[in-house]
């Protein structure tokens, strides 16, 4: 792989700690959620955390795919659902839902532009295999 980029993040303290960049644009304290024992600080969390960069990473995927098909997303979103949870054994896991609103487009060309998104951001080629994903297609009505 040739290295475009390299984010360098720290965390002192794990999930009730703290989390900083190097170049200081993520520089706050982390707390735990209510649905995970904690108190449900004021605070964001590493599934917030990760939620943010996989829409935004989705995000970007969509728009060289809608580029490629020479499709026009007008003003679109994606919504990232991360679940903490566990296994049967017991272990914990996350799984994904990635909500993908494309106004303006029929179901045909936005299942396209889903899917082949899908094949190439590097989030959900990260974790491919390793946690469920579940695609969601939102259009107008």
């Amino acid at each position: 792989m040739k290295t475009l980029y390299t984010a360098v993040a720290t965390t002192e303290g794990g999930r009730t700690g703290h989390v900083s960049t190097d170049d200081k644009a993520i520089d706050t304290p982390l707390s735990v959620p209510k649905g995970m024992g904690g108190d449900g600080g004021k605070y964001t969390n590493p599934e917030q955390l990760f939620a943010a960069g996989y829409s935004a990473c989705y995000g970007s995927a969509l728009q060289v795919i809608a580029e490629k098909h020479k499709v026009d997303l007008g003003n679109f979103s994606v919504t990232a659902h991360v679940d903490f949870g566990k296994t049967e054994e017991g272990d914990f896991q996350l799984a994904v839902v990635l909500d993908s609103y494309l106004p303006g487009l029929d179901v045909e060309t936005g299942e396209t532009l889903v899917n082949e998104a899908h094949e190439i951001c590097p989030y959900s080629r990260a974790t491919r295999d390793n946690i469920d994903v579940t695609l969601n297609l939102l259009l107008d009505e």
